[in-house]
């Protein structure tokens, strides 16, 4: 069974956009471009998350202050502040089928502080399945 053979911590990567609550949306957003994310957590000097922020916060902002010269929003503004959350305990095959319903497609992984460590995505869970469909073949 796969479960028994895949962690969150073999699927998530620890490569992700740091976003602080104060940074410009358009700053957050360049970094979640670098790091190829659909989002990214939200968190404090300490790591402790404090929200997330998807590419979709991000580009209703850009296309405001582009077409419309609207304000220049904080991350802080648009962030959502009730974000599920995984942990490296949990099974990636339920964390998988959480993904296939309506829940988030991008979770961070926070340890028992509620610090960031990483964060988990539909590809990385994907990537996982492959390679073990690899394996077997």
């Amino acid at each position: 069974m796969i479960s028994a053979n895949a962690s969150v911590a073999e699927c998530m990567t620890k490569d992700f956009a740091r976003i602080k609550p104060d940074m410009m949306v358009a700053e957050a957003s360049a970094s979640l471009i670098k790091k190829a994310l659909l989002g990214g957590p939200v968190v404090d000097d300490s790591g402790k998350l404090l929200g997330w922020i998807s590419e979709q916060e991000c580009l209703q902002v850009t296309l405001q202050v582009v077409y419309h010269n609207t304000r220049v929003a904080t991350v802080q503004d648009v962030m959502q502040t009730e974000v599920m959350t995984v942990n490296l305990n949990q099974d990636v095959l339920s964390i998988a089928e959480q993904m296939l319903t309506a829940k988030p497609k991008s979770y961070p992984v926070v340890d028992d502080d509620n610090k960031v460590i990483g964060v988990i995505t539909r590809r990385h869970l994907l990537r996982m399945l492959d390679k073990k469909l690899s394996e077997k073949a």
